[in-house]
């Protein structure tokens, strides 16, 4: 073989070598961008959140609703001291308690997004009815985890699709209300959400959370 035929074949040689190790690198998480803040403002304090990217159909429903006024009004109408707070429900709008945590007659559900994120204090998760792992998630009515170790039973179980960044200690204020037999506040802790977008550098200077996924 020839010198040019070898150096031709030695450049080949080394640019697939560049190429597989590049492809064997994962992409890191990208940390620059905006992002969505979700503001909760309730009678006990304000609760802000973010949301997961990997958890797609639930940011995007979650934000949707946020943005449209939908939550604006309904309340935390369960809440277990040392276990979560949920909320969401439309019916909770009205003056009949009873119906809270029913829902709406066929109201569209999403898909099961469980992709590893654990019930952390604070991690913001969406409710569902009884079933197995895998169970569509509610298209509305979602959970604060309370307990500050975690509620890690429920791993791998319910879609957890947020965190809690400012408000930890409201959830602890709406955890402790007053409630009757049915773990309903005896007084209505409405909520107003509102939705602003920042960029990650100024989320994490705020509030001091810090972009893994």
């Amino acid at each position: 073989m020839n010198q040019k035929f070898h150096r031709a074949l030695f450049s080949l040689l080394a640019l697939l070598c560049f190429a597989g190790s590049a492809a064997a690198k994962p992409d890191k998480p990208k940390k620059g961008g905006k992002d969505e803040v979700v503001t909760i403002t309730t009678p006990q304090g304000v609760i802000r959140v973010i949301l997961f990217d990997d958890t797609p159909q639930h940011k995007a429903n979650f934000l949707k609703k946020a943005q449209s006024g939908f939550y604006n009004g309904t309340t935390f109408h369960r809440v277990i001291d040392n276990f979560m707070i949920q909320g969401g429900d439309a019916n909770s709008k009205d003056a009949d308690p009873s119906n809270d945590g029913l829902g709406q007659p066929n109201e569209p559900s999403i898909p099961a997004e469980l992709v590893g994120h654990q019930h952390n204090y604070g991690a913001l998760a969406a409710a569902r009815m009884g079933g197995p792992a895998g169970t569509p998630s509610s298209g509305s009515q979602f959970y604060l985890v309370e307990n500050h170790d975690g509620t890690h039973f429920l791993d791998g179980q319910y879609t957890v699709f947020g965190q809690a960044i400012q408000g930890l200690d409201v959830i602890d204020k709406i955890a402790k209300l007053p409630k009757d037999p049915r773990d309903r506040p005896l007084a209505d802790s409405k909520m107003t959400m509102k939705v602003e977008k920042l960029k990650r550098k100024k989320i994490t200077k705020l509030y001091g959370y810090s972009f893994n996924n």
